[in-house]
């Protein structure tokens, strides 16, 4: 009997955690139907800069009063937070052993505007998939359907308020970090500081973290 794929939620430049939980599995169902929630992955990342680490949001079109599906979330424009987000991710990591191998596939998302929210996160998935060679095929959800239990729904436990020590089934590694010296070792941040920092070797940093033989 086939196992029943992992589900997860849209991300920005999703935790590692949530990267350990795709290479695990081999399909995962992303959700699309449901409403969009705030102060969670699926706008924001977090990376490791010399003062900590640094939260990066992706402004939204807010409808006064009306939850929005997901799917239909529009990118607010108004402020120059592309600009932002490049020069924060460029500070960060212009001194990792693999920034400059991948700012070339980094950079565009932060040239070109999205309309949506869902596809732009999308798109930074299927980078990073092409990047770190991950396998996992893709799917959507046709429909909402709440959380029921299961072991394999992770939309609503991958999330900054809850800490990744308490997400069974991921075991977080050490690596190496530009900044490790001042802060020590910083946990669960964006895939994108396991990719500038591991390069070649973030696969099977996963696979360790996820507890998958390697």
């Amino acid at each position: 009997m086939e196992a029943a794929p992992v589900k997860l939620s849209t991300a920005y430049w999703a935790p590692i955690r949530y990267y350990a939980k795709l290479v695990s599995t081999t399909t995962v169902l992303l959700e699309q139907h449901e409403h969009f929630l705030k102060q969670t992955y699926r706008n924001r990342c977090r990376i490791a800069g010399a003062n900590g680490v640094q939260s990066l949001t992706v402004p939204v079109v807010k409808r006064h009063g009306e939850k929005m599906p997901v799917r239909e979330v529009r990118i607010d424009y108004s402020e120059a937070w592309q600009r932002r987000h490049w020069r924060a991710i460029e500070t960060a990591y212009r001194s990792s052993p693999f920034f400059a191998y991948y700012a070339d596939d980094i950079r565009p998302f932060y040239e070109k505007k999205e309309i949506f929210l869902f596809d732009l996160n999308e798109k930074i998935l299927r980078t990073t998939f092409a990047l770190t060679g991950i396998k996992t095929v893709i799917e959507y959800t046709e429909q909402f359907c709440p959380p029921d239990g299961h072991a394999t729904d992770y939309r609503y436990s991958i999330t900054p308020k809850i800490s990744c020590a308490t997400v069974a089934g991921f075991h977080p590694q050490p690596y190496y970090q530009v900044f490790a010296h001042l802060h020590s070792f910083l946990p669960d941040l964006s895939i994108l500081d396991l990719l500038c920092n591991e390069g070649p070797g973030s696969l099977e940093k996963l696979k360790v973290e996820s507890g998958l033989p390697h």
